[in-house]
């Protein structure tokens, strides 16, 4: 019998929190975009605008071409994209903050519509890998004095759905743009029961 050896490849993400993580706050977007366009950074820029405004998981951003956000000259308004976990069409909104930061790195990095919009540095590899993205997370978490172990690229996945939950208590509306099958998930995935029998409870007096 053939005795194989036990492979030697180690998960980039072994030892990590890959659950639930902590949304930024709106200081916090801010802080970072700030950050960004003082440095010039313009890839990173797009790239942060991007995430929050489409909520997208980390594999179906970092996929994403020219053309699925870009329609000839101009800027898409929406998207529609199908997810690689689900299977199922997701449509996200790219505002004007969005649109000003990836048209300004699609004319600097001179892709064309079926170019990947974030193409890594790394021979062999044709975007950015979700290992790429979650470092370049972990710098912005970073600059801001935050602890990288509560925040992740899922920050960047429900940071706008928890802001939106939060102004309209609007789950269905959440589920939608999260992409999610099923109601429960959405619930699991904001933490929001836990949050809303706190907040009740601390507007009751005992």
């Amino acid at each position: 019998m053939e005795i194989t050896e036990p492979s030697s490849h180690v998960p980039w993400n072994k030892g990590k929190l890959v659950g639930q993580k902590t949304p930024f706050k709106f200081k916090e977007i801010w802080a970072i975009r700030i950050r960004l366009q003082i440095a010039r950074r313009c890839r990173n820029l797009a790239l942060f605008n991007l995430a929050i405004d489409s909520k997208l998981r980390a594999c179906d951003l970092m996929s994403r071409r020219v053309r699925d956000v870009c329609h000839g000259q101009s800027m898409a308004s929406r998207a529609l994209i199908v997810q690689q976990k689900t299977s199922r069409p997701v449509q996200f909104e790219i505002t004007e903050p969005a649109r000003t930061a990836v048209a300004a790195w699609i004319a600097h990095s001179k892709r064309r519509p079926e170019d990947f919009l974030f193409p890594s540095r790394i021979h062999g590899s044709p975007h950015l890998s979700t290992r790429q993205y979650a470092h370049i997370v972990d710098s912005w978490v970073l600059q801001l004095g935050l602890d990288p172990v509560n925040y992740g690229t899922h920050t960047l996945r429900c940071t706008k759905a928890t802001l939106v939950y939060r102004r309209t208590k609007n789950l269905r509306a959440v589920q939608l743009l999260l992409g999610h099958a099923k109601l429960e998930s959405t619930v699991r995935y904001l933490g929001i029961e836990v949050d809303d029998a706190l907040e009740m409870a601390e507007q009751t007096g005992a």
